[in-house]
């Protein structure tokens, strides 16, 4: 039987109580942005932030309200994110400073388009932006990919269909590629776009079962994969 994930010791009051009500919310969610999703994010952001001397509590929630409200299911609004993070925090009586921190980091975290630069303000928020993007590469990123292309409709792979490198947030918002595409169009470029020395290391051999995995998929694909 697998062993059961183990969520992080949360570092303070406050972190726990967001991350009990983000675990509630996200629960059972079937795109890819589910709760294990945001669990892992947070202990990669964690782990990450403790290697580089980030501070853990705006790195922790950061990572735990990075996805809480996706401009992808949203009709692409980008706003929607911040907003309810900063309520959620206000709520939660967090000091204004530190709302500030996190709600910056929800809304600079988010990959835009191969041309398009994304910055992160704090060292913080480079850690989760780190976080997010490792979860999105290897075979956990495999899984999402395909995951959330069955969510959004998409196909598989399309051989006359080929991948656009997007010159713009618009463009990226607009694209409906394939799967296999996503690959070319975000994930390859994510190892060359980690922040810290940690995200880099740790993205390497991610990377590289990805491009393992696609020739694979290709392979099979023509029917090229073993001899007759």
């Amino acid at each position: 039987m697998p062993l059961k994930p183990i969520s992080p010791i949360p570092t303070t009051p406050l972190v726990a109580h967001i991350a009990a009500h983000v675990r509630q919310r996200f629960m059972g969610e079937g795109s890819g942005h589910d709760w294990f999703h945001i669990e892992r994010v947070w202990r990669l952001a964690r782990r990450i932030a403790e290697a580089e001397g980030a501070p853990l509590e705006v790195a922790e929630l950061g990572a735990l309200l990075h996805d809480i409200a996706d401009w992808k299911f949203h009709a692409g609004d980008d706003s929607i994110g911040p907003r309810t993070a900063r309520t959620l925090l206000e709520q939660a009586g967090a000091a204004p400073a530190l709302i500030d921190s996190v709600v910056d980091i929800v809304a600079s975290i988010s990959f835009k388009g191969a041309g398009v630069a994304t910055p992160m303000a704090s060292l913080a928020g480079a850690c989760v932006q780190d976080a997010d993007r490792l979860d999105a590469l290897g075979a956990i990123g495999i899984a999402r990919c395909f995951a959330y292309g069955g969510h959004a409709g998409r196909p598989l792979y399309d051989p006359e269909d080929s991948p656009v490198l997007h010159a713009s947030a618009e463009a990226y918002k607009a694209a409906r590629g394939t799967s296999l595409n996503h690959f070319h169009e975000k994930l390859f470029l994510l190892k060359d776009r980690m922040n810290t020395a940690t995200g880099r290391r740790l993205a390497e051999a991610r990377h590289q079962f990805m491009h393992a995995f696609v020739d694979r998929f290709l392979a099979e694909w023509q029917g090229e994969d073993a001899p007759l």
